[in-house]
C-alpha cells in the first residue's frame, strides 16, 4: 500500500482546493454594469468555453466581460450629455467622425471603434472552422485566389500590425471583398466601408494561451470562425443591410 507523507497529502489537497475556488470564481464572475446609455454590451450568444482549445475560456470571458464591457461603459458615458450624438446609430457616429464635438472624439473613436469591433468580432466566432459556402465561397475564389491564400495573406496581415490593431476582410455592396489591417481600436467603418469580419490582434486576445506567439493565434483563429454566420453577413452587405 503506498502511503503518503503529510506534505504530499497537503500539497494535493491544497492544489484540489485552488482548483476548485478558481472554478467557483470563474463561475460567478459576471459582467461589470456598463453605464446607462444608448449603447449595450451584446451577448456571445455561446459559452466562453465554446472556442476551446484554440482560444481559452479565461480569456475570452475577460475579452467579453471585461475589455468589451469598458469600451461599452466609456462610450455611453461620453455620450450622456450629448442627446443629438447619442441618437445616432454606432456606425453613423464612426463614419462621421469629423463631425462629432471635438471634446468627445477620441472616446468615440477607442471606444465606438471598439464597441463596433468586438461586436463584429463575437458574430463571426463560436464556430467549428471548416469552409465557406455559396456566393460568399465563389467571392473569396474570385477575389483572393481561394481560402488557403486569403488565409495566408490575412495571418501575415495581422501579424505584420505594430503594437495593437485589428486585421479585417471588408465588403461592398456589389459583394467585392478587400483586406486591411487598421491600428488600436480603429475601423473600416471610420473610412465608411463595411466590415465582413475580422480579427482581434491586441494582445489581450491572445496573451494568456500564445503569449507573444501571434502568428500561432492568427493560424489558430480559423478554426473557430462561423461561416454560416460570416454568409448571412455577406449576403446582408450586398443587401444593403448590414451595419456593424
Amino acid at each position: 500500500m503506498i502511503q503518503l507523507s503529510r506534505r504530499t497529502l497537503f500539497g494535493a489537497s491544497a492544489a484540489a482546493a485552488a482548483t476548485l475556488a478558481s472554478r467557483r470564481v470563474f463561475a460567478q464572475v459576471a459582467a461589470p454594469a456598463a453605464a446607462s446609455g444608448p449603447f449595450t454590451l451584446p451577448p456571445l450568444g455561446y459559452g466562453f468555453d465554446a472556442n476551446e482549445p484554440h482560444i481559452d475560456a479565461m480569456t475570452m470571458m475577460i475579452h467579453h466581460d471585461r475589455h468589451h464591457a469598458a469600451y461599452v461603459a466609456n462610450l455611453n458615458a461620453a455620450v450622456k450629455d450629448q442627446s443629438q450624438v447619442a441618437a445616432l446609430p454606432l456606425q453613423t457616429i464612426l463614419s462621421k467622425l469629423g463631425e462629432m464635438p471635438e471634446t468627445i472624439r477620441t472616446v468615440l473613436r477607442n471606444s465606438g471603434g471598439g464597441h463596433a469591433n468586438h461586436t463584429m468580432f463575437w458574430t463571426v466566432m463560436g464556430g467549428k472552422g471548416g469552409a465557406p459556402i455559396g456566393e460568399l465561397a465563389a467571392a473569396i475564389t474570385r477575389d483572393f485566389d481561394g481560402l488557403d491564400k486569403l488565409q495566408a495573406a490575412f495571418n501575415r496581415t495581422g501579424a505584420g500590425v505594430f503594437g495593437s490593431g485589428w486585421v479585417f476582410v471588408t465588403v461592398t455592396k456589389d459583394g467585392k471583398l478587400a483586406l486591411v489591417a487598421r491600428p488600436n481600436q480603429d475601423t473600416p467603418l471610420m473610412d465608411g466601408a463595411t466590415v465582413l469580419f475580422g480579427n482581434d490582434v491586441w494582445e489581450h486576445a491572445y496573451y494568456l494561451k500564445y503569449q507573444n506567439r501571434r502568428p500561432d493565434y492568427l493560424a489558430a483563429w480559423w478554426n473557430v470562425l462561423d461561416w454560416r454566420a460570416i454568409g448571412s453577413r455577406y449576403a446582408a452587405a450586398k443587401a444593403g443591410t448590414l451595419t456593424i
